[in-house]
């Protein structure tokens, strides 16, 4: 067990190069009676790919909208959100002024929302929404609209068809292609997607998963991924950040997770999802149902959904606990989750390390 909160957050909650800080945030409604986040601390590395992963009511899209103080009213975000820039700023985002906020949400950290056609003015061209930006932000619209096309090329796109199209003349995957090229036309550092392709089919889904991966690497991008899907973002992420009832309960790289997850929530999360390689006979779907904002438990936030849970977990909000060198989960009972909790496709994981030693 790690020894404090503090010290717990050393490693994996936090970095020597952070782009992003997150520090005991929190989005309340109602005059502070409903949180729909709830002490969130964090650092987003820079150039990394975070996914962030829970189910739908989960927070996962406060915490993107945190990320630019673009909390819709009457919800209040606290705390602390700050943003190191790469030239040595630091920016604290709450204490913007509203002309400052707008600058920096276009041009240092960006966003993309789920369903594109809902974030296009129908009655403007594409190439209106790419001018529009620029104007917006007093960049030269020319050199503007070179990058533009560079863009729409970099996400397989023919430039001069889609900047000459409506939105509802593109297919759904153009859609959402053409709003990232948006996003990143004025040159952020951080893109932050909220279930960007969760209105997509499997297929398109994965290819813009992997033209993603390739823009990360070309424009040295920094990337927060939310989703629902956790086997489509494993794939992409290069962290897991788990989310359950409004706050963090695993953080650690991807492949650590997936192949030892220490949160037993994180752990029913991965054996109730159909599509990673197990059997459809040995799925398990979570029992019950995530809290409402206005009916959170005691305790543990899980422990009514947990087959673990004890008295400790009813009554107090645990501490993360360190369970690897870049891991670590909000758990009383992590070491006992391995064995309790087996995953349905362990016995995969096995052979595979098993080859793997074979072959070496």
């Amino acid at each position: 067990m790690a020894a404090d909160g503090t010290q717990q957050q050393q490693s994996a909650l936090s970095a020597e190069d952070p782009v992003i800080q997150m520090r005991n945030a929190k989005v309340t409604f109602d005059d502070g009676e409903s949180y729909v986040m709830n002490d969130i601390s964090i650092d987003v590395r820079r150039n990394e790919i975070i996914g962030v992963v829970g189910e739908s009511g989960s927070g996962k899209s406060m915490f993107a909208e945190s990320m630019l103080d673009a909390i819709p009213d009457p919800g209040v975000l606290t705390g602390k959100v700050e943003y190191l820039a790469e030239d040595g700023r630091e920016i604290d985002v709450l204490g913007l002024s509203k002309e400052d906020l707008r600058q920096m949400r276009w041009e240092e950290i960006s966003m993309v929302f789920q369903g594109a056609m809902s974030s296009f003015n129908p009655t403007m061209s594409v190439k209106g929404h790419f001018v529009e930006t620029l104007k917006a932000h007093d960049y030269e619209v020319e050199p503007g609209l070179d990058r533009a096309h560079e863009l729409l090329e970099d996400l397989y796109l023919e430039p001069d068809r889609i900047l000459n199209s409506y939105p509802h003349e593109l297919s759904g995957g153009m859609q959402q292609r053409a709003l990232i090229a948006l996003s990143l036309v004025l040159e952020p550092e951080v893109l932050v997607m909220d279930e960007p392709t969760a209105a997509l089919d499997l297929l398109m889904q994965r290819s813009i998963l992997m033209l993603l991966e390739e823009l990360q690497d070309k424009y040295d991008l920094t990337m927060v991924f939310i989703t629902h899907d956790l086997p489509l973002v494993a794939s992409l992420a290069d962290r897991l950040a788990i989310m359950y009832a409004f706050r963090l309960v695993e953080v650690g790289p991807a492949d650590e997770i997936i192949a030892n997850a220490a949160h037993p929530y994180t752990r029913a999360l991965l054996n109730a999802t159909p599509n990673l390689d197990a059997p459809l006979d040995e799925m398990r779907p979570i029992e019950g149902s995530g809290p409402a904002p206005i009916n959170l438990p005691s305790g543990c936030a899980y422990h009514p959904r947990c087959p673990l849970a004890d008295e400790q977990c009813r009554s107090a909000v645990p501490e993360f606990q360190q369970t690897d060198a870049d891991h670590a989960a909000a758990c009383y009972n992590w070491e006992e989750a391995t064995d309790q909790i087996p995953l349905n496709y362990e016995d995969m994981l096995d052979d595979t390390a098993t080859s793997e030693g074979d072959v070496a």
